[in-house]
């Protein structure tokens, strides 16, 4: 039978959204011992508090899993192919985190809402996380994290795209908001597309983003691209930043102690970093804004028409 190119293509794009499984086999699998799950959370839930790895195979899934013990990777069986779409556990997020720590790797998470304006891919509620190779879109917030001043947050070659939310009057969403974790490394990352409120927030105690980009040129209704609301220490190396024309707040594109002094900012350190507006902007900006009065080490950086190096407030 010959199948009309156009219904050929509608079927394939079909197909596309579907998740591509053999014919009987559980999509979540505990790499340790072999066993295989239909749900997310029976396979979190059967880890208790071991050291295991599920491995996620290629599909468009709407589970949810909460992780309250172990230390838990998430790997996508081919990087990019394991895609979250819209699930919520506990009205939070995608995957609420706990327990020992967690190590999600090549995912994606997309379309993730709540009620509270802050639907989430990652909530992490305590413990140490590792984020790699790893998608965010088209939510109102990408990871988001409770206080523990005891662990480290790494994210690295990750996206975050179509990003945040202002519209809650209790507050804002973010691309990634961290509360009083120890420390927050975002390394080779990119931040675009934002959709309220800032592009990263943290108020960890040490700070370090390098080597990623910032792109608000098609950003709506956005604020900084990094702000350091209760100060930090650490540093600011070898990214790149586009203001975008439709923010809420232009004034600055990198905060520190906006909102309190809660950690030492001295010796926090900006510098090889590359920033410009993008074409059309007409009004100024201030590369890094300062609330902090202490003494910051501003380096070089390479920095457009319109925007002051440094200013204190």
């Amino acid at each position: 039978m010959n199948v009309p190119v156009l219904v050929l293509v509608a079927m394939l794009g079909l197909f596309a959204e579907t998740p591509v499984l053999a014919a009987g086999e559980p999509p979540f699998t505990i790499v340790e011992n072999g066993k295989t799950f239909w749900r997310l959370d029976d396979a979190v839930v059967s880890i208790e508090d071991r050291t295991a790895t599920i491995r996620i195979a290629p599909g468009v899934y709407k589970d949810c899993a909460h992780q309250h013990d172990g230390l838990i990777t998430y790997v996508a069986a081919e990087a990019g192919t394991a895609i979250f779409d819209g699930g919520i556990c506990d009205d939070k997020a995608t995957l609420v985190l706990g327990g020992r720590g967690s190590i999600i790797d090549g995912l994606v998470f997309r379309n993730m809402r709540n009620d509270d304006n802050n639907g989430a891919g990652i909530r992490l509620e305590s413990g140490p996380l590792e984020v790699k190779n790893t998608k965010f879109q088209d939510s109102q917030e990408g990871i988001l994290t409770a206080d523990d001043p005891s662990s480290a947050i790494t994210v690295d070659r990750s996206t975050f795209s179509g990003l945040g939310n202002c519209d809650d009057e209790s507050g804002c969403a973010h691309g990634i908001y961290v509360g009083m974790y120890g420390s927050l490394t975002v390394t080779h990352s990119r931040f675009d597309r934002g959709t309220g409120g800032h592009y990263l927030k943290s108020r960890a105690t040490r700070i370090m983003v390098s080597d990623s980009s910032f792109d608000d040129t098609k950003g709506t209704k956005t604020n900084y691209m990094i702000d350091l609301p209760a100060g930090a220490k650490g540093s600011v190396l070898r990214n790149t930043f586009v203001v975008g024309p439709n923010k809420d707040n232009h004034s600055a594109i990198i905060a520190v102690a906006a909102e309190s002094r809660s950690h030492p900012s001295i010796g926090l350190v900006v510098a090889d970093n590359t920033a410009s507006l993008a074409p059309g902007i007409a009004w100024s900006t201030t590369f890094v804004a300062d609330w902090s009065h202490e003494p910051l080490a501003i380096g070089t950086n390479a920095l457009g028409k319109g925007i002051r190096p440094f200013e204190i407030r």
